[in-house]
């Protein structure tokens, strides 16, 4: 079994671009035993978005099918805004009998944001889409 922390990152809008551009590159430069598996994202074109494709990393529009990645996500950042979709994520992870992932909300991408020592708060979602 192996240590490393396997997250989902959903939502790359105005607050996971910023939290994912730096969440990855606290990863790389603190050498973190996490990886980021997936992302989730409606605009497939954006430069963030093709960033992830280009390092191999599975994006995808429905952010419902990272649930179907099973026990290969540790934890899934949901950082749309999106309350409808967040009760879907559950509902999902509940039907496929995932009791291995878990959804962290916004809220702790906030929290995680304040040990980065970035200067400025992480932006809040004012939208309900990703």
């Amino acid at each position: 079994m192996s240590n490393k922390v396997r997250v989902a990152l959903l939502g790359l809008g105005s607050v996971g671009e910023i939290f994912a551009e730096n969440f990855l590159e606290k990863i790389q430069e603190e050498h973190a035993n996490v990886e980021i598996v997936a992302v989730a994202s409606r605009d497939l074109e954006s430069p963030v978005a093709m960033g992830f494709v280009h390092s191999k990393i599975p994006v995808f529009r429905d952010a419902l099918e990272v649930i179907d990645l099973g026990e290969k996500v540790d934890i899934i950042f949901d950082l749309t805004g999106n309350a409808q979709l967040r009760k879907d994520l559950r509902a999902r992870l509940q039907e496929t009998n995932n009791r291995h992932t878990v959804i962290a909300p916004e809220v702790v991408a906030h929290l995680l944001w304040s040990f980065f020592g970035e200067v400025g708060e992480l932006p809040r979602s004012s939208q309900t889409g990703y």
